[in-house]
């Protein structure tokens, strides 16, 4: 077979190429080569577990242990959730029966007589979830707080007389709530200290608001030295930040490709990143959730068949993955990832949004988790409403990259320029990670969060809980699975001072329910030890401990080294 660019082999040849904006320096294969003969796992695991040791130890990508787990559902679980939502449904029909004969009430918003013969304004299946399943259990979010979202907050107590359809204030301060569900990775989403002393300077300064857009005259001294610092932070160019992380992603996407592009999209990606891709225009195709099996053969049908109905190459294929799966739990296998985006001359997009700050010896996310190149990555976004404790996101990369999309981007066009305080907590904060602030209180935090994690997944396992994810990640998913158990776990848990995320259908599949847990450097062990103790009395409450330690791998198979070979005919 003839050698073509879709077949030749994934070196580091790539990185000569300007195009795919990558620099000419030593890639991440060789580095993980070299550390994965350094490196042994000493510690013991269940069996089931072993085979991701050992799958991910015999790869020459890896420099580390990759151990991820996702237990299956047990059969009498699944169908009792089943038998759950058709026991909701049918008493949501029957209620609806009663509302349409005005025997009972209804609050929900609809379309007014006269309006009944335009297109429905409203989707009636949302309509009805909203109605009937979702209203029984509202109370367990939009919770007020009334203090910094740390490590414990101060939550506004609130009742309803109407079964959830409206709320109103008791005037009572549920206090000293341990909070285990905020994105406050690296504990600095604080009212004192240097982060709050700096942006309250620059408060006074420069004030709140810009009121204008970067291009005009709203760029400030701050915004270029913070992108400088992000730029240095990461290792690469080039960095520009944007006011809101949502936008980050649903904005830029749509400057980036384009019809006749394609995206390859893992089926778990964030709302943003899955929108931005609809509006790009793109032909958009989805793998199957950190499967390396499924993206290949994607990007094989890709190369070889070309666009729909003409088959000509396509433009430019963009993989688009997530660094942390924030309702997974799991780490992205970027080092494989890696290898197919060279060996298919693909163009790599990593949102970075969970795993920045959270992942890494040194906090730079999961680029420095795997002791990767940066340069491998073409597009690297990341927030810095997490572990910063700020506001806001970026895009990194070559310089050629920052200075398309400085003209190309709506979000960078027309959006009014960051907040001074919020700017001077983002460059304070990264500072700190990056000990340049004088202090090690950014190294000690990191490898603290990487401690909490560890510590915090092990004991719920040993407790008999589901636990989803890689032991790494500091997203830890509890699975809760029944609609009923949805409620009652995040208000038991609430009633014993502990604040934490509860998720259902259709955020999650319907019969994976959780409850999700976001560990943070601020967490002291005693506050860990409290908060295990109650997730442990309420889950023998509400018979959540459903473990068998059947572990299923996340890897469908072991790793064959061969995975990536040239194929001849």
């Amino acid at each position: 077979m003839t050698e073509s660019p879709a077949t030749k082999p994934a070196n580091g040849d790539v990185c000569q190429r300007v195009k795919n904006g990558l620099k000419p320096e030593k890639n991440g294969l060789l580095k993980s080569l070299h550390r994965c003969h350094e490196r042994q796992p000493k510690h013991h695991c269940h069996p089931e577990e072993e085979e991701v040791h050992a799958a991910s130890r015999h790869c020459s990508l890896y420099s580390r242990p990759f151990i991820e787990s996702f237990e299956e559902t047990p059969m009498l679980v699944a169908v009792l959730t089943y038998m759950g939502y058709g026991i909701l449904t049918i008493f949501g029909y029957l209620r609806d029966f009663l509302r349409h004969w005005k025997i009972e009430r209804c609050h929900i918003a609809r379309e007014k007589e006269e309006q009944k013969d335009f297109v429905p304004l409203y989707q009636d299946f949302e309509n009805f979830y909203t109605r009937n399943l979702y209203m029984r259990i509202r109370d367990n979010w939009n919770r007020p707080i009334c203090s910094v979202p740390g490590a414990k907050v101060d939550l506004m107590e609130r009742a309803s007389h109407d079964y959830n359809w409206t709320f109103e204030y008791t005037g009572r301060v549920v206090q000293d709530v341990i909070n285990l569900g905020s994105y406050n990775y690296l504990g600095f989403a604080e009212n004192t200290g240097p982060c709050a002393e700096s942006a309250a300077e620059v408060t006074i300064k420069y004030g709140v608001g810009v009121a204008s857009t970067r291009q005009e005259i709203g760029n400030l001294d701050r915004h270029e030295e913070m992108e400088k610092l992000v730029a240095r932070f990461l290792g690469v160019e080039s960095a520009m930040a944007f006011g809101m992380g949502f936008a980050t992603n649903s904005m830029n996407i749509p400057a980036l490709v384009g019809k006749g592009c394609l995206i390859l999209s893992d089926e778990l990606n964030h709302a943003s990143l899955v929108l931005g891709a609809r509006l790009s225009g793109s032909t958009i195709r989805v793998f199957k959730h950190n499967n390396m099996q499924s993206l290949e053969k994607l990007l094989r049908e890709a190369i070889v068949h070309g666009q729909p109905r003409t088959h000509r190459p396509w433009k430019k294929i963009l993989i688009v993955v997530e660094g942390i799966y924030s309702m997974e739990g799991s780490v992205v296998r970027l080092p494989e990832v890696i290898a197919l985006k060279k060996r298919y001359r693909a163009y790599l997009y990593l949102d970075e949004a969970h795993s920045i700050g959270a992942l890494g010896s040194r906090g730079r996310g999961v680029v420095d988790y795997f002791g990767l190149d940066p340069c491998d990555v073409d597009v690297m976004m990341g927030t810095f409403t997490k572990s910063f404790g700020s506001a806001g996101g970026y895009i990194a990369g070559k310089r050629e990259l920052i200075e398309y999309l400085r003209s190309h981007s709506h979000s960078a066009v027309y959006a009014t320029s960051m907040s001074p305080p919020v700017v001077e907590q983002i460059i304070t904060s990264m500072k700190c990670i990056m000990g340049e602030d004088g202090t090690t209180i950014g190294c000690d935090r990191v490898r603290q969060l990487a401690e909490n994690t560890v510590y915090f997944r092990k004991r719920l396992r040993e407790m008999g809980f589901i636990i989803y994810g890689n032991e790494d990640s500091p997203v830890v998913p509890m699975m809760l699975y029944m609609p009923a158990k949805i409620g009652a776990f995040g208000r038991e848990m609430l009633k014993r001072n502990i604040g934490v995320v509860v998720v259902g259908f259709p955020a999650t599949p319907i019969i994976e329910s959780r409850a999700r847990f976001c560990i943070s450097a601020a967490h002291t062990k005693d506050m860990l030890d409290r908060a295990l103790s109650v997730i442990s009395e309420v889950g023998d409450l509400l018979q959540l401990k459903y473990s068998r330690h059947r572990v299923q791998p996340s890897l469908a198979r072991p790793f064959d080294d061969n995975v990536y070979e040239d194929i001849d005919d």
